[in-house]
């Protein structure tokens, strides 16, 4: 049977550049930031292409969010540490970024019967007048699913596509383990399918 098709929602990446970053200096040297220190610590720079927003804090980390791959993630934090430079603030020109979130969705070719795999499945929670899906977690990889009756499935917490893949090889068994016939959606029906690949080297140049 064909693997699941992936799509990858969101990245959250970051990395600790070891030098203070003088945000007031970094707001009026570079467009399109917004530093307002009352309400957030963090200075916020969005990137265009790709499409991806950065926060920017004075201790010298950078997390961005928003990129739909990881090395889509990678190049908008490239392209931020680059602008601070251009901003006349010494930073390092190695350093390594850290995946710490990528939420992806998926889809199971059949209606859930979301009460009933609540019952059957460990470490499964669902309270449909607070929130429409299941959540399910699994310990390894460490990740959280949210399964919906419509069969859509979304996975949170993974560091690799290696990780989401592996994830949902185990979701898979362990909802046949419990009688749910699990037939993943063509990418036609569901997400164009992600390769597993790895994330680049750490250390960018």
């Amino acid at each position: 049977m064909a693997g699941f098709s992936v799509k990858v929602e969101n990245v959250v990446a970051f990395v600790a550049l070891g030098k203070p970053i003088a945000l007031t200096k970094l707001v009026n040297n570079i467009e399109n930031a917004e530093y307002e220190p009352e309400q957030f610590p963090g200075l916020v720079y969005r990137t265009t292409e790709p499409r991806a927003a950065a926060l920017i804090f004075s201790s010298g980390k950078i997390v961005c969010t928003g990129a739909k791959s990881i090395e889509k993630a990678h190049e908008a934090i490239k392209k931020v540490v680059a602008k601070i430079r251009e901003a006349g603030i010494d930073v390092p020109t190695k350093y390594n970024v850290k995946v710490e979130n990528i939420v992806a969705s998926s889809k199971i070719d059949a209606k859930l019967n979301l009460e009933e795999i609540t019952f059957s499945l460990e470490n499964a929670e669902y309270e449909p007048e607070q929130f429409p899906g299941l959540v399910y977690r699994i310990s390894e990889p460490r990740v959280a699913f949210l399964l919906f009756s419509s069969g859509k499935i979304i996975c949170t917490g993974a560091h690799t596509i290696d990780d989401i893949h592996t994830a949902l090889a185990k979701l898979k068994k362990r909802l046949e383990d419990i009688g749910v016939r699990v037939k993943p959606s063509s990418p036609s029906d569901a997400a164009t399918p992600t390769p597993k690949t790895k994330p680049k080297p750490a250390s960018e140049k």
